[in-house]
């Protein structure tokens, strides 16, 4: 089997999926190098920049390079033709000895690229998978998506409210429910609080210093909170790259905000700036009325319960968030947050439509 020295794969990787991967590890395992050119339209919903990235992650070995290329296809037309090959000479400028594609367009960009053409798998029968597959139904070809990809697509439902209002019941509750579905939601993640952890942490310190020390001995600082709320998307983070097509969090970086304005006073811009990071899609907001207080050895704030739903109420509307109310009985709760995530789902991934294009 002949090899080359330097390959080219191209493609809008809108997004990338197994097909693409194939044919990209194809091309690597024939090129001494190869470069990996994403083209993204300007009317494209996912960023450029995104697109490459995932590209680098999983193809660490390969030259990854991007390119905005605004020119419709139609590959009967020369002129249409050297518009695109201006843009993908501009981005590899260097000697292309071979492109691999699964198109039949494929022999005319070797023509024009003075190399050959390696048409890799263009019935698609080792992944019956395609970008427009993908965009139209992300749950369906889940499977056929690598993790980076995953964590960007996944809705992601956060469960925040004052101390003792059912929060991890609810989460927990969401994520069995979702589980229970089977196939790729099988794989529903679940995300426990990061700032409770750094609590027992805290006061298992604290102790280790001071046996008789109890909760209300513990003390933080503005400088905790960022810790938290990057720890707690870090975790999200990962449980997206493994998951399904949804995420439950019992709480969030955001809620940081507002733990940080009931424990320190005030705000950190440093932790609103994390909180900003986080692609949240909607948040449950637990009411503390009719939910008896529990004291659990790390809570000692039932009287300020009603003020810290107010806050939370009143920093998601502010920010613009997208939130529900949880009232009532734990199993009317459950099935009203059933209903809202059934509701996120059913809106869709909204992908921008392609330049269109004539083969």
């Amino acid at each position: 089997m002949k090899r080359y020295e330097h390959g080219l794969v191209l493609g809008k990787f809108y997004p990338p999926h197994a097909g693409h991967h194939h044919l990209v590890r194809t091309a690597q395992d024939r090129c001494e190098r190869l470069t990996v050119l994403v083209c993204a339209a300007s009317v494209e919903s996912v960023p450029l920049a995104d697109r490459v990235a995932w590209m680098r992650e999983i193809h660490p070995d390969v030259t990854v390079v991007g390119a905005v290329d605004d020119t419709h296809m139609d590959v009967n037309d020369p002129a249409v033709w050297d518009a695109h090959m201006a843009v993908f000479r501009a981005a590899v400028p260097e000697r292309v000895d071979a492109v691999f594609t699964s198109e039949a367009y494929g022999e005319e960009l070797g023509r024009r690229f003075g190399a050959d053409s390696v048409l890799v798998d263009p019935d698609r029968t080792l992944f019956p998978v395609s970008g427009t597959a993908v965009r139209k139904d992300p749950v369906g070809c889940w499977d056929f998506l690598q993790p980076p990809v995953r964590a960007a697509l996944a809705r992601r439902v956060v469960v925040l409210g004052a101390e003792s209002t059912g929060t991890t019941t609810l989460a927990r509750a969401l994520a069995a429910h979702y589980r229970a579905r089977g196939g790729v939601w099988a794989r529903t993640g679940y995300v426990a609080e990061y700032g409770r952890e750094y609590s027992e942490d805290k006061l298992a310190d604290l102790r280790g210093r001071w046996p008789g020390a109890a909760w209300e001995d513990v003390t933080f600082t503005t400088g905790d909170f960022p810790l938290i709320a990057k720890t707690q998307n870090d975790r999200e983070e990962a449980a997206a790259r493994a998951g399904s097509p949804v995420l439950f969090c019992d709480t969030d970086s955001f809620a940081t905000t507002v733990w940080h304005e009931r424990y320190v006073g005030g705000c950190n811009p440093l932790v609103e700036e994390i909180a900003d990071r986080a692609g949240h899609h909607l948040w449950l907001l637990t009411d503390h009325e009719g939910v008896a207080f529990e004291d659990d050895g790390l809570r000692d704030g039932e009287e300020l319960r009603p003020w810290m739903t107010d806050r939370f109420r009143a920093e998601l509307t502010r920010t613009g968030r997208r939130f529900i109310e949880m009232t009532g009985p734990p199993e009317v709760r459950l099935a009203a947050a059933v209903a809202a995530v059934d509701e996120l789902l059913a809106t869709g991934w909204d992908f921008a439509a392609p330049l269109p294009e004539k083969r």
